[in-house]
């Protein structure tokens, strides 16, 4: 008899439809719930799943049961010798069950890789009624490959459909069988696996993975980069549902700083916020002219604890990473966004270091602190500068004095940068404005102001300490490297200076002192945008690495990223030393992430070069989207680099760079000398080389590639000498004289003839 209150326990019939019915949720707490079952009753349903997987009825997986026999819908299977029919048919990889395992045939599409016998798969199973098999097959990969892919648009044909990659590097299409089209339409923007072997003759064979839509659509061209480059745009439920669960952080143990009136300084179209900064007079006589200057950032390692769901997906992205129309974040909007945003007027836990500079920007001291602090305005760059300029906005004028405070600190601080030289490269950003529907409205270069070199500053100094102060705490981290450029590198920038009738002497340690005089010395020429581009060609790439090589273009000795863990994982990483390091709590750094450091520093940085190449592509795409409907027009533009088979030219007006095929410089054969990187004329002499000043003329235009094609018109303020190019439709010889062998060669066949 049941006590009052108690709920009714399920029948075995009950039991068996509800699993059947339910085949995702089968462990024994779901069937529980799912019949409101509690304590004593629990214990009655335990006993009778006992009796039933006794009797066969059901059988038990880890902690899940279901009907004897049911299959997964996806499982890993291994493919059998096939039949006297001829048929394949595979078995369950890890079959556990009693008796015989399941039969399954596979069924292969015309469009699926050959499978021999003993292949393992991933398959998709489906259960039939047949009489020599319980389950039919159908492959989704091989197991232990990796399927090529590509992104392109899809041209149907009678046969199926042909797929034209949108990567500038690939020329040949992708065939596609009728049956692994996936209903993809003409025109539309697909993604696809190489299907069956590498065909050594003749075009590859795919198979559609996915449909993304119209290609033409202006939001697309980011989309394009995020598929192409492979970039996780998509968070795993278990992460969403971390985040989801958050709430903001209480004051516990931390200092409290909502006193101080901390400012966030960003582009006005900040997505997200995660530092703030805050400067006051140092009124130690100790210090005359001194300042105390504060950079605070947000305390995402409070909410991306070690191992979380949370934190293995901020691993494997790596970086934010940011397009004109969006940006794929590295932590959920809820934490990007929100609670770890340092919102106006809205209380957030920071990390935060309080640094004492002289009067000449040196630092003289740096503590570190666990705080929660309430920034008193969210600012953007212009209006901060307007208000230094003597034009406050209603916004900033309260706010005016401490502006003024952040910019004495700056003042500085370019002392001390002044004195540290930095390289001082010149190479202005490009800023794409797109309409509300997406579309490219206007290219300009960002205009550089002080309060964006204030942030830059404060932020570099922050980083320094950071290291420094795990330096002395002897606390394993990540440091930002970025070594000196190889001897060959160097002497290539010497060459190319020298070319341009500058110095850059040899027979000395390399300081980036020596390369300021060489920028110095083109400030201002023709060259200058050349020096600019040429030298930061000559420098290697920073990464990370735990251990420290130093950061050469910042002339510093210690440098670790700390200022932006909402977006790059080193940071994060960083933040949980410093946590550990002072024992503000345990979320701090793991004995997992010390020992998988090198790893994750290898990670990052691949994650990092990854989006900066998403990044790149998107914008070229942009770019020639914009200048699509200018096909024809005229540009002036400087000769950005040299390469055997032709030169590329950056625009002016936009910054683009477009290819000049060497096929259409004329009808003499062009010699490339790659150490000085130009092209020489081999019968008029005349000599194209990297800086020169050029007027081009756009010929193609291609948005789905980003690739522009341009003519070239006039080197230096003069016609090309070599004439025009090939007129339509005539081949013209690549090799000098050719044409001339060969019209001599006709004449003695003809004159042989006469005789």
């Amino acid at each position: 008899m049941l006590r009052r209150g108690m709920a009714r326990i399920p029948s075995r019939d009950e039991i068996l439809q509800w699993v059947a019915e339910n085949p995702g949720q089968a462990a024994r707490r779901d069937i529980a719930k799912a019949f409101g079952l509690k304590g004593a009753e629990r214990i009655e349903l335990k006993r009778i799943l006992k009796e039933m997987e006794g009797d066969g009825a059901l059988e038990r997986r880890r902690k899940t049961v279901r009907e004897t026999g049911d299959l997964p819908p996806v499982a890993v299977l291994v493919i059998d010798r096939p039949d006297r029919d001829g048929d394949l048919f595979a078995r369950l990889l890890d079959w556990q069950g009693e008796g015989p395992a399941p039969r399954i045939l596979y069924l292969a599409r015309k469009a699926d890789a050959a499978l021999a016998a003993g292949d393992r798969i991933l398959a998709r199973l489906a259960p039939v009624k047949a009489p020599d098999h319980q389950y039919e097959a159908r492959l989704i990969r091989k197991i232990g490959t990796n399927p090529v892919r590509i992104l392109g648009l899809f041209r149907k044909t009678a046969e199926g459909g042909r797929i034209l990659p949108v990567d500038k590097g690939a020329d040949k299409e992708w065939l596609v069988a009728a049956d692994a089209t996936q209903g993809a339409r003409d025109g539309e923007l697909v993604e696809a696996e190489l299907a069956g072997p590498k065909a050594r003759l003749g075009l590859p064979r795919a198979r559609i993975v996915e449909r993304l839509g119209d290609p033409g659509a202006p939001r697309a061209v980011s989309l394009i980069a995020i598929h192409q480059h492979g970039i996780p745009d998509h968070f795993p439920d278990a992460a969403i549902a971390e985040a989801d669960a958050m709430a903001a952080a209480p004051l516990g143990a931390r200092e409290d700083l909502r006193g101080l009136p901390f400012l966030t300084i960003d582009p006005a179209d900040a997505r997200d916020r995660d530092d703030a900064v805050h400067a006051h007079p140092d009124d130690d006589p100790a210090n005359p002219g001194g300042h105390i200057l504060w950079v605070a950032i947000a305390d995402v390692a409070h909410y991306v604890t070690p191992q979380s769901a949370l934190d293995r997906e901020a691993r494997n992205r790596g970086n934010s990473t940011y397009f004109p129309d969006r940006v794929v974040p590295m932590l959920p909007d809820r934490l990007s966004n929100d609670l770890c945003s340092l919102h106006e007027n809205a209380d957030r836990p920071v990390l935060a270091v309080c640094m004492i500079l002289d009067a000449r920007g040196q630092k003289r001291s740096h503590r570190f602190t666990r705080a929660l602090i309430r920034s008193a305005a969210a600012l953007a760059y212009e209006e901060v500068q307007a208000t230094r300029d003597g034009a406050p906005n209603p916004r900033t004028l309260p706010l005016a004095d401490q502006i003024g405070a952040l910019y004495a600190a700056y003042e500085a601080l370019k002392q001390a940068r002044d004195a540290r030289q930095p390289l001082d490269l010149d190479l202005p950003e490009r800023r794409i404005e797109l309409s509300p529907e997406g579309r490219v409205t206007s290219v300009a270069f960002k205009e550089r102001l002080d309060a964006h070199r204030l942030i830059e500053e404060a932020m570099i100094l922050a980083n320094v300490s950071a290291a420094e102060e795990l330096i002395r705490l002897r606390r394993p981290l990540l440091f930002r490297v970025h070594e000196e450029p190889s001897p060959e590198k160097i002497d290539a920038l010497r060459e190319t200076a020298e070319a341009a009738g500058f110095t850059l002497a040899k027979g000395q340690v390399l300081k980036t002192s020596s390369l300021n005089r060489l920028l110095a010395q083109s400030q201002g020429t023709e060259f200058d945008e050349l020096m600019n581009v040429t030298m930061l060609r000559a420098m290697t790439q920073a990464y990370y690495n735990p251990q420290n090589f130093g950061h050469f273009g910042l002339a510093l000795t210690n440098y670790a990223h700390f200022t932006s863990p909402i977006r790059r994982y080193s940071d994060l990483i960083v933040h949980r030393a410093l946590i550990s390091g002072h024992g503000w709590g345990k979320d701090g750094l793991s004995v997992a992430d010390i020992e998988m450091l090198d790893e994750t520093a290898q990670q990052i940085s691949d994650t990092e070069r990854r989006s900066m190449a998403a990044e790149r592509d998107t914008t070229d795409r942009y770019l020639a989207a914009y200048l699509a409907d200018r096909v024809g027009a005229e540009f002036s533009g400087r000769i950005s680099g040299v390469a055997r088979f032709g030169l590329f030219v950056r625009l002016d007006e936009t910054g683009a760079d477009g290819l000049v095929p060497i096929r259409s410089l004329g009808r003499e054969f062009f010699h490339f000398d790659a150490d000085s990187q130009s092209l020489t004329g081999a019968d008029t002499g005349t000599v194209i080389r990297l800086g020169q000043r050029v007027t081009v003329r756009l010929a193609e235009a291609v948005p789905v590639t980003g690739g522009l094609m341009l003519e070239l018109l006039e080197i230096e303020g003069g016609a090309m000498p070599g004439g025009p190019a090939a007129r339509p439709g005539r081949r013209l010889p690549r090799k000098p004289g050719l044409a001339k062998a060969k019209a001599a060669k006709l004449k003695r066949k003809v004159e042989r003839r006469r005789r």
